[in-house]
């Protein structure tokens, strides 16, 4: 049975590839768009009310298949994870290839290239930029406003280390849904952090245990993914583990025994399993 977060398929309309495979009314071809704002949240609720299951940061791709110019949602599919939801179409624009990605933190956006400017955006870190022309240190982007070329790599990652990575979330706010330095939740952490070092990662906890790794029989070491139901962190070394929680709010490192024996009086229970990649 195919899963519905990955399935571009409703009781109305499915994506034309589907056609043979699920039966539907009609059928889309779909359209490239890409994310033009800093964050795009997704919901699974036609009408756009329903708490976020994702969230797009800018640069990213999409596939439209459906647009409701009344609720000015789209119905679309991530590109790099096959997320299917509903998006805020105003946030879309036709797509062209990034050339750059946000390699700091954060990265300030300016109408010149000065720095005493005030900034006019900020974008997170992994943002997908296409830059047009550098100079005085700064990159023009397609949209016109200047990036510091500091804030940027051409490289398609930004560094072998995924955990490495994953530290520099830290301290950043726990969201549900969430998918960047501005607010993320577990799944989130782990599948930024491994697509920054060039290792493909499914979106939710559940998907990632299926799909990540192979089981850990013995001592737990840097980079092992821990599960719980519904829960994900990274081994940090063998006796702390880095992970965005709803109980500090953040992205924070701790001492796994104390994750362990928190989450056990909590739904969440005991670890499901140790993965490593």
């Amino acid at each position: 049975m195919s899963d519905p977060r990955l399935t571009p398929a409703r009781a109305d309309l499915a994506a034309a590839h589907l056609r043979g495979v699920i039966d539907a009314p009609r059928y889309a071809e779909g359209r490239p768009m890409r994310v033009c704002v800093p964050v795009l949240g997704m919901t699974a609720d036609p009408a756009g009310q329903g708490a976020f299951v994702t969230e797009l940061v800018f640069g990213e791709e999409v596939t439209v298949y459906d647009e409701d110019r009344e609720t000015g949602l789209a119905w679309a599919q991530v590109v790099a994870d096959g997320y299917v939801g509903y998006v805020r179409a105003e946030g879309l624009e036709p797509a062209a290839a990034a050339t750059h990605l946000i390699a700091t933190r954060s990265a300030q956006l300016y109408t010149a290239p000065r720095l005493k400017l005030p900034p006019v955006l900020t974008l997170p870190h992994l943002a997908r930029v296409t830059v047009v022309r550098t100079t005085e240190g700064y990159a023009q982007l397609d949209g016109g406003l200047w990036c510091p070329l500091p804030c940027l790599t051409g490289a398609a990652t930004t560094g072998p280390d995924f955990v490495a990575i994953a530290e520099r979330f830290l301290g950043a706010p726990y969201l549900w849904g969430g998918r960047s330095i501005f607010g993320l939740d577990c799944s989130a952490l782990v599948q930024l952090s491994l697509s920054a070092a060039g290792t493909a990662a499914p979106r939710d906890s559940d998907q990632q245990e299926a799909a990540l790794g192979n089981p850990v029989t013995g001592q737990w070491r840097r980079g092992d993914l821990v599960f719980w139901r519904g829960h994900v962190g990274i081994m940090l070394d063998e006796g702390r583990l880095i992970h965005a929680n709803a109980h500090h709010m953040a992205v924070v490192i701790e001492p796994v025994a104390d994750t362990i024996a928190r989450v056990a009086g909590t739904p969440t229970g005991q670890v499901t399993s140790v993965r490593r990649l």
